[in-house]
């Protein structure tokens, strides 16, 4: 009996043993700082099962610093807090601090546009889904960094692919519309007639692209020669009515 209870008091400790070394195995770093960092760059909320999985940490004591971290941001009064919501850990700016964090983020989209960026955009409108090239046929000159800005105001969005050339699409978005003030794209002004079809386009590239054909060399001119004379006893096999010598058959 007592050598049983031995045997199983053995089994567990090595089964304790066995855990410890796995946690210290996968361990990288204090609890803290790891949960902070990964928190710093997650882009989404992240549950303490998920973070101890990563810090290598029991999943009780990452909750447990967790809501010490929590508790800590908001003792030092820092501009930023730590909230566990719908599940899950993330990093949030305190309410307080709303209209200094909505003036810094509205300041860029608050900004006028270039007059680059204003034709490119009439472009994308009227001519849309199109590719940068086409749009940068339609201008004249590259709009690759005009267009990165109308992404990054949300002005223009991809719309896909072409299937011919595989390039990337673009149209305008609902935010553009709201913008200018109007429902839908059908309210634009008649302006689009103002500007060339895409199939002109297609052809002034294809032009532009195609190699320039060399001159063909004129052929040279053989020194006139006088014709033969007839000779009256013995005429020409074509001076009369007859066949060609081909097998067909001479029209008077």
């Amino acid at each position: 009996m007592s050598e049983s209870t031995t045997d199983t008091d053995t089994t567990s400790t090595d089964t304790s043993v066995t855990v410890d070394v796995e946690t210290l195995a996968v361990e990288i770093a204090d609890l803290r700082p790891a949960l902070e960092a990964i928190l710093m760059v997650a882009d989404q909320a992240l549950d303490k099962v998920q973070l101890a999985s990563v810090v290598g940490h029991p999943v009780e004591a990452v909750d447990a610093a967790l809501h010490a971290l929590a508790a800590e941001y908001t003792e030092q009064g820092r501009g930023f807090e730590l909230r566990n919501v719908a599940g899950g850990w993330r990093y949030y700016t305190r309410d307080a601090y709303a209209g200094v964090v909505e003036s810094f983020v509205l300041e860029g989209q608050q900004a006028r546009l270039t007059q680059a960026a204003l034709e490119t955009l009439a472009v994308v409108a009227y001519k849309q889904p199109v590719s940068r090239a086409r749009v940068s046929a339609v201008r004249g000159v590259s709009v690759d960094g005009v267009m990165r800005t109308l992404l990054t105001r949300g002005l223009v969005e991809e719309a896909g692919q072409d299937v011919e050339t595989g390039a990337n699409l673009y149209r305008t978005t609902t935010y553009f519309l709201d913008r200018i003030g109007i429902t839908s794209l059908e309210e634009l002004p008649e302006l689009a007639p103002y500007l060339p079809d895409m199939e002109d386009l297609e052809d002034e590239l294809t032009q532009m692209a195609a190699p320039t054909p060399e001159p063909t060399p004129e052929p040279a001119t053989e020194p006139a020669t006088e014709p033969p004379v007839e000779d009256p006893h013995h005429p020409a096999p074509h001076s009369g009515n007859g066949t060609e010598p081909d097998g067909g058959t001479e029209i008077a």
